[in-house]
């Protein structure tokens, strides 16, 4: 009974630490993170009005982007403003039922993604691999379906893990040492063992991180052997820009997540820091670079553009 208190009714909630100790650097970051959320809500809204709107955009590729698009804007809004906030007010309080749900909000998007990601690979491979029989294989309830998969999935995880990390006792212990409620700075405040814990969440990384790696891998590896069988040039660098994007981000964000597992218990100030400014790598920059990078060498994106611009203009001159 004495645990059970100590978990569901504490009601007095958490201290999110954030980089408080670090002043100057936190004025410095408030600038930056606003500027840099405001560009990720920007850029991942255009690619999913833009999928919405072009019916040349309406092919599997643009069906998972914009799915991947809406994912990284909800995945930056769990965390960022809940930080720019603190930083504002120099208020860090955060209650138990809000920690709870960006816990649960936060680690369930980051896991889709991972998901997510490997469905875009197996998408790039049937387009190169089997690019007659692309839209047979890759028809629109196959999408949906898996689409479904990645965010069941990753959910599901959350929900586990979740679950897992709140039931832990922590004996009044409330600073949590991140600028957002996760797992891994939950568990330090637990007074009591975590092997259980800890290996869920290791079995966890197997399933949403590692297996999703291997299906990447397995992916490029016959879209790389199909490319070098291409005898045109032009044909070799189309299928290069095509999957060079989508690879750019898996190893941003995969590069970024897994390191981080690296920071789970720092021991001097210095790691923290690092474990901090790397969370808010994969946190905010990753999802605010995923729309440039599919974009900058997208002849369809940038032709959707001009197309919903020309038309923005066409309607100004009719009514003036």
């Amino acid at each position: 009974m004495r645990r059970f208190n100590n978990t569901f009714y504490y009601n007095n909630g958490f201290i999110l630490v954030g980089f408080s100790e670090w002043p100057r650097l936190e004025m410095a970051l408030f600038v930056a993170i606003s500027i840099f959320y405001i560009m990720t809500l920007v850029g991942n809204s255009a690619i999913i009005i833009l999928s919405c709107l072009d019916p040349i955009l309406h092919t599997p590729m643009y069906f998972f982007l914009a799915n991947l698009s809406f994912l990284d804007l909800c995945y930056t809004t769990s965390t960022v403003p809940q930080m720019l906030i603190n930083i504002r007010s120099h208020q860090r309080d955060i209650s138990f039922i809000g920690c709870v749900a960006q816990l649960f909000i936060f680690l369930g998007l980051g896991s889709t993604e991972c998901v997510l990601l490997s469905v875009m690979a197996f998408d790039r491979y049937i387009a190169i691999c089997q690019p007659l029989h692309y839209m047979v294989i890759m028809h629109s309830r196959l999408c949906q379906q898996l689409a479904a998969v990645a965010w069941v999935t990753g959910f599901s995880n959350s929900l586990v893990q979740t679950v897992l990390t709140f039931l832990l006792s922590r004996c009044g212990q409330y600073q949590v040492e991140n600028f957002f409620c996760e797992v891994p700075a939950m568990l330090q405040l637990s007074c009591v063992d975590t092997w259980i814990n800890e290996v869920e969440m290791y079995a966890a990384v197997v399933v949403i991180k590692v297996i999703p790696v291997g299906l990447i891998l397995f992916s490029y590896i016959n879209i790389v052997k199909a490319v070098v069988s291409i005898q045109s040039f032009e044909g070799r660098k189309k299928a290069f820009n095509t999957c060079g994007s989508h690879l750019l981000v898996v190893i941003m964000f995969y590069g970024s997540a897994i390191s981080g597992y690296a920071y789970m218990a720092p021991k001097s100030n210095t790691a923290k820091l690092k474990g901090k400014l790397l969370a808010l790598f994969y946190g905010l920059i990753t999802p605010m670079l995923n729309p440039l990078i599919y974009t900058l060498r997208n002849k369809d994106v940038k032709g959707a553009v001009k197309k919903l611009l020309g038309r923005e203009q066409e309607q100004g001159q009719n009514m003036a």
